[in-house]
C-alpha cells in the first residue's frame, strides 16, 4: 500500500515504471463530479507534468450547458482562458479495466499566474480543510455511499427497473441486509472488489440496502480530500463494472418512484493535530462542548447548504416522510430518523453523521459544505437544539423542498460564502440556476395525465 500523502513526482515515475504504464488519464472533477480531462501518452505526461483546459470546463452543469450571462462571467471570463492543471502524485491509480497499462491521476486547477482556481471542487474542499488546520484541528470523515443496480434502458421515458440476477429473476421486494440478495450479483461484486484492490481504494463493507437492487459501500475513515478522491474513483469504477455485466449503476438520489432514495451519509469527527485526541470527547469520555457546537453549526447552516448536499431537481424527491431520508435537522443519539445522528461509539471514536447528503452530490463539494457548517458552529459557538429522542418524522419539515428554494437560501447565507469562497458560490449557483431553468422547460407525464383534460 502506497503512503500517498507524501508521494513525490520521482516516486510517481517509479510507480508508473513498475506497472509499465503507457497512457495516463489526466482527470479533473467538475461541479457535478464528472471526470473531465485528457488522455496522454506516458512520455507526454512525464515531459509536461500537466496540461491545459478552458477554465469553464470545471464549471459545467449536468446538461453540459453554461449560463448565458450574469455574475458567472464576473468570475469566469468570456474569453475562454486556459487553466493550468498540475497532477497530484498522491492520487495516481491504475485503470484496472483498460486494455493497455493505463493510470489515472487527478489534477488541481491553477490560472496562468499560479493562483488556485477557487471554484474547482477540489480547491474548495482544500480551502475548508486549511481553515481547520489553521486552528490546529484535523477533520476525519467516513462516507457511506448508496447506489442502485438498474436494468439497462436506453429510453429515458420508461421507468427504471432492478436488473436480473443469477437466479434469472429481478428483485420484486425489499431485501434490506440480505446476504442472498447481494449474492445474486456475485460476479459483479467480485470484479468491483478486485478493481478496488488494484486501485488501492479503502472500501470497507458491502450491504444490500432497503430498495430493490439498492446497495451500499462503506469507506474507512480518513482525511477529507483523500476520501473525496476515493469516492470520485469509486463512482467511476462502479459504473464501468456494471456496464461490463450488462447493467447500469446509478447514484441518482431517487431513481425509482416506489423505492427509497440513495444517500451519502458522512461520518465526521475532529482530532487535535498536536495530540491526535478526538475533540468531540472530554477526558472523562463525555461529549465535549466542541461536539455540541459542531452539531449546532450543522443545524444552523444545513438548510442553506442543501443546494450543495442535494444538487438536482431529483434530489428533493428523496427527502420525504417514510422514505428512510431525513426531513429536518433534528439531532439524536443512535436515531436514524434525524438528519444529524450521533452513533453509539467509544469516546475516542465519537463522531457525527450527516444523513441529509444525497448520493448524487459531488463528494468534494458535499464534504466541503458539511465541514463548513461544523466549522462555523465551532467558530460561532452555536448551541444545538435539545436532542430528539423520538421519531423525527413526526416533526415539521425544516429543509427546502425544491432546488429553487435551496438556491435562494444558499445565495443569502453570507457565512457560507465566506468559508467556501464567494467565487465558488457565484459559479455554482449560476450553473444550478441554468439547470433548473432547463428542467422547467420539460413537461412531465404527470402533467399530461392529470391536467390535459381536467383543468
Amino acid at each position: 500500500m502506497v503512503v500517498r500523502d507524501s508521494f513525490t513526482f520521482s516516486e510517481l515515475e517509479q510507480w508508473l515504471n513498475e506497472r509499465r504504464v503507457t497512457e495516463i488519464e489526466c482527470l479533473v472533477p467538475d461541479l457535478t463530479g464528472v471526470a473531465r480531462g485528457k488522455i496522454l501518452p506516458r512520455e507526454k505526461f512525464t515531459e509536461d507534468r500537466g496540461m491545459r483546459l478552458p477554465e469553464a470546463i470545471v464549471a459545467i452543469g449536468v446538461t453540459g450547458e453554461f449560463p448565458d450571462e450574469g455574475p458567472y462571467y464576473d468570475v469566469i471570463t468570456p474569453t475562454d482562458r486556459d487553466m493550468h492543471l498540475r497532477p497530484d502524485p498522491a492520487t495516481v491509480r491504475i485503470v484496472p479495466w483498460a486494455t493497455d497499462p493505463t493510470a489515472q491521476v487527478i489534477h488541481d486547477c491553477f490560472d496562468r499566474h499560479g493562483n488556485v482556481v477557487p471554484y474547482a471542487p477540489r480547491s474548495v474542499l482544500r480551502r475548508v480543510c486549511n481553515l481547520f488546520n489553521a486552528e490546529g484541528w484535523e477533520p476525519i470523515v467516513a462516507p457511506e455511499l448508496e447506489f442502485y443496480l438498474i436494468e439497462r434502458s436506453t429510453d429515458p421515458n420508461q421507468p427504471l427497473r432492478p436488473p436480473v440476477g443469477r437466479s434469472g429473476r429481478a428483485e420484486t421486494s425489499r431485501q434490506a441486509y440480505s446476504i442472498d440478495a447481494v449474492n445474486e450479483f456475485d460476479p459483479l461484486f467480485e470484479d468491483i472488489y478486485a478493481y478496488c484492490e488494484q486501485m488501492e481504494l479503502n472500501v470497507d463493507t458491502l450491504i444490500h440496502e432497503v430498495g430493490a437492487g439498492q446497495m451500499e459501500i462503506n469507506f474507512f475513515h480518513d482525511r477529507p480530500l483523500q476520501l473525496a478522491d476515493e469516492v470520485f474513483f469509486f463512482k467511476r469504477t462502479i459504473r464501468e463494472t456494471a456496464l461490463r455485466h450488462g447493467m447500469y449503476a446509478t447514484f441518482m438520489a431517487k431513481p425509482m418512484a416506489n423505492e427509497p432514495g440513495s444517500a451519502m451519509h458522512v461520518h465526521q469527527s475532529l482530532l487535535d493535530k498536536a495530540t491526535g485526541k478526538n475533540l468531540f470527547s472530554n477526558e472523562d469520555g463525555s461529549p465535549s462542548q466542541a461536539f455540541y457546537w459542531y452539531i449546532g453549526g450543522l443545524q444552523r447552516y444545513t438548510p442553506a447548504a442543501m443546494a450543495l448536499f442535494a444538487p438536482y431537481v431529483n434530489s428533493y424527491r428523496r427527502l420525504a416522510r417514510a422514505t428512510a431520508a431525513p426531513i429536518n435537522i433534528q439531532w439524536g443519539t443512535d436515531n436514524r430518523t434525524v438528519g444529524i445522528r450521533s452513533p453509539v461509539a467509544a469516546p475516542a471514536a465519537r463522531r457525527i453523521e450527516n444523513r441529509v447528503i444525497g448520493a448524487d452530490a459531488n463528494p468534494y463539494v458535499a464534504l466541503a459544505a458539511t465541514l463548513a457548517c461544523g466549522y462555523l458552529g465551532l467558530k460561532n459557538r452555536i448551541e444545538p437544539t435539545p436532542e430528539c429522542k423520538g421519531d423525527a418524522y413526526l416533526g415539521d419539515y425544516a429543509l427546502p423542498r425544491s432546488l429553487g428554494e435551496a438556491l435562494a437560501l444558499l445565495k443569502d447565507e453570507a457565512d457560507l460564502h465566506e468559508v467556501l469562497g464567494r467565487e465558488f458560490i457565484t459559479v455554482y449557483t449560476e450553473v444550478k440556476d441554468t439547470e433548473y431553468e432547463e428542467f422547467m422547460k420539460v413537461i412531465s407525464p404527470w402533467e399530461r395525465e392529470h391536467l390535459l383534460l381536467h383543468v
